[in-house]
């Protein structure tokens, strides 16, 4: 297995800058994993397309407007601007963040914003650097207040207002991801309405998604790529549902790779679906046997990312590659706000 295994050429003008409006009206197109057959659709078709007896699961992680400007000073004196994002707490005023431009930054500098500061500490492992808080107001009423929606670069443009409600799922609820779980984009009020209609089941987790999600893979061999952790909650309710459908066979369709991860990494770990909380780190490569999801629905994914190498596993690195050459030849948008795939 190579790095380049999962690599493709993306023409630029298919990368989608702005959401389909309205909501839900993308279109889709429909992967069966068992034989390769591609069938282009529309999400709004996705309640026929589904079984009744099907468990819908759904990631309600709330994007944090974690993406920030200020000033940085060095210990020399020097001073630069300097963009920061939080990235996730570990612990009371002490936060990992990502930095651009961020090489120079040494533990010790001092980065300050519109009425709060902070001091930079050692830096981490992926990439990160620590930033313990000095200010009055809290890290979460700050970002409320000044942060800016951390839209991907690959959009190339600055958030706008529209952003904090398109770049948010309909049923966001428990704040801290630093990325949209893109999949559920798609989703209206009406669409669950239809889902619910047609006897499917819809269970909410969440899935706090961090920088270890989007931060590229370096290695030539992914299996020495090693995918930094992140935050999960599961509620005994989702867990002892999720329990009674894999026990009775129903298949369980997740919504995104960040629900998939959650999923086979619970059930992986404690042999059934726990409640708690947790950080689950489960890196799926080709190869891998899902335990738990049974059906996908995914946007399309960077190349040589590790989101492309898990669809890549739920069905096959050439079923993905035909994919996406046809998605590329039917002019489909591509990555967060994107068009999607459903894989079943």
């Amino acid at each position: 297995m190579k790095l380049s295994d999962f690599d493709y050429e993306l023409p630029p003008e298919l990368i989608a800058r702005e959401p389909v409006r309205p909501r839900g009206a993308s279109r889709m197109m429909v992967l069966d994993r068992r034989t390769g057959q591609l069938t282009d659709s529309a999400f709004v078709n996705l309640p026929e397309l589904l079984q009744p007896s099907d468990v819908l699961v759904i990631n309600d992680t709330r994007v944090m407007r974690s993406r920030t400007y200020g000033t940085l000073q060095r210990a020399s004196g020097s001073r630069r601007k300097i963009e920061v994002l939080f990235a996730a707490p570990v612990g009371p005023d002490l936060w990992e963040v990502l930095c651009h431009p961020g090489k120079r930054i040494r533990p010790g500098d001092r980065v300050d914003f519109d009425g709060a500061a902070g001091i930079f500490g050692e830096a981490t492992p992926h990439g990160l650097r620590l930033l313990e808080w000095k200010s009055s107001v809290g890290v979460e009423a700050f970002l409320e207040r000044y942060g800016h929606m951390p839209l991907p670069p690959y959009i190339d443009r600055e958030d706008a207002a529209s952003d904090t409600v398109e770049y948010q799922t309909v049923y966001a609820n428990s704040l801290g991801a630093v990325a949209a779980p893109t999949a559920g984009l798609h989703f209206t009020e009406g669409m669950f309405d239809a889902l619910r209609h047609r006897g499917i089941e819809i269970l909410k987790i969440t899935l706090h998604v961090g920088v270890g999600t989007f931060l590229p893979v370096r290695s030539e061999d992914p299996r020495e790529h090693v995918l930094k952790p992140e935050r999960y909650e599961i509620t005994p309710k989702t867990a002892a549902a999720l329990n009674e459908a894999h026990t009775a066979g129903r298949r369980i369709v997740a919504v995104g790779t960040t629900s998939t991860r959650t999923l086979e990494y619970i059930l992986r770990r404690f042999g059934r679906f726990e409640a708690g909380t947790g950080n689950a780190d489960l890196f799926i490569l080709p190869g891998y046997e899902f335990a738990s999801v049974g059906g996908l629905l995914t946007n399309f994914h960077l190349p040589r990312s590790t989101l492309l190498m898990l669809v890549s596993a739920f069905s096959s690195r050439s079923m993905i590659e035909n994919a996406y050459s046809h998605a590329i030849g039917q002019r489909y948008r591509f990555y967060s706000y994107g068009d999607c795939m459903l894989i079943r």
